[in-house]
C-alpha cells in the first residue's frame, strides 16, 4: 500500500486531496496545527494517521515524519500543501508581522518539510519517493497587493527545481502543481468579487477543489522514472493568461 504525508490536511485543498488519496487505497498522514480539524478529515478510516504539527517548527516536523516513517515503514510521497496568505495591500500598508507569518509557513515550513520528506527517501529501501509542492498561479503572475504571496510561491518554485535536480541520485522526483481559483472555503469570499489590475473588482469562475485532488492524485500514482516538473490547473475562464 503506498503513503503519503499531507501538509495543512485539516481543511481545503489539503483536505480535499486527503480524501481522494483515501478513496484511491493510499495510507494517508494528515498534518496540521489543529487536531480536531484532522480527526474530521481521517473521519474514523483506519488508513489515515491525523499527526498534529506546525510546520513552522523543526522539532515538530521531525517528530511527525518519524511516527508516519516508524509506523508505515517508508514514505512514498509528500503533498506540501499547507500555506497562508495575508491581506492585500500595498507593500508599504502591509504589517511586517503578516509578512514574517506568510514566509514562516510558505517558506520555512515547506522547506522543514520538504527536508524531512528528503532525508527519509533517501535512507529507506528501497531508496526514493515523489514530492509535490504546492505553488500558485501567483508563482507566474502576482494578484495586486500581494507581495508576501507572490515571493514565497517564487520561492516554492525554486525549491522545486532544486529538489528535482538533487532528487535524481536518489531516485526521488519533485514536482509542483499551480493551482488558481479553487473553490474552498477560504477561497469562498472570492465568488462575491476579486480586485483586479486596474482597480475593479470582478467575480472570476471557479473549479471544484475535487479536480485539484484528482490532479495531484494523478502526479503522485506516476512511476519514479516520470516527473511532471509543473503542472497548472485553475478555472478555464479565470484571468490568468493575460492577468495584469
Amino acid at each position: 500500500m503506498k503513503t503519503i504525508l499531507i501538509t495543512g490536511a485539516g481543511s481545503g485543498i489539503g483536505r480535499a486531496t486527503a480524501l481522494a488519496f483515501l478513496a484511491d487505497g493510499w495510507t494517508v498522514g494528515l498534518i496540521g496545527r489543529r487536531a480536531d480539524a484532522l480527526a474530521e478529515t481521517a473521519a474514523g478510516n483506519p488508513n489515515a494517521l491525523p499527526l498534529p504539527c506546525d510546520v513552522t517548527k523543526p522539532a515538530d516536523v521531525e517528530a511527525a515524519f518519524q511516527k508516519a516513517a516508524s509506523q508505515w515503514g517508508r514514505i512514498d510521497a509528500l503533498f506540501n500543501n499547507a500555506g497562508a496568505s495575508a491581506k492585500p495591500a500595498p507593500i508599504d500598508e502591509i504589517p511586517l508581522d503578516d509578512w514574517f507569518a506568510v514566509q514562516n509557513v510558505n517558506i520555512t515550513g515547506m522547506y522543514l518539510c520538504a527536508r524531512a520528506a528528503f532525508g527519509q527517501m533517501r535512507r529507506q529501501s528501497p531508496q526514493g519517493g515523489r514530492i509535490i509542492n504546492n505553488g500558485s498561479i501567483s508563482a507566474h503572475a502576482p494578484r495586486p497587493g500581494s507581495a508576501p504571496y507572490t515571493m514565497s510561491k517564487h520561492a516554492v518554485t525554486g525549491l522545486t527545481r532544486t529538489l528535482a535536480l538533487d532528487g535524481c541520485r536518489f531516485d526521488i522526483a519533485c514536482g509542483q502543481i499551480d493551482i488558481g481559483n479553487a473553490l474552498t472555503d477560504m477561497a469562498r469570499a472570492q465568488t462575491q468579487g476579486v480586485q483586479q489590475a486596474d482597480g475593479t473588482i470582478k467575480v472570476e469562475p471557479m473549479m471544484d477543489v475535487k479536480d485539484v485532488a484528482a490532479a495531484v492524485l494523478h502526479m503522485a500514482s506516476l512511476p519514479l522514472s516520470v516527473n511532471v516538473p509543473f503542472l497548472t490547473i485553475m478555472a478555464r475562464d479565470m484571468p490568468f493568461l493575460g492577468r495584469g
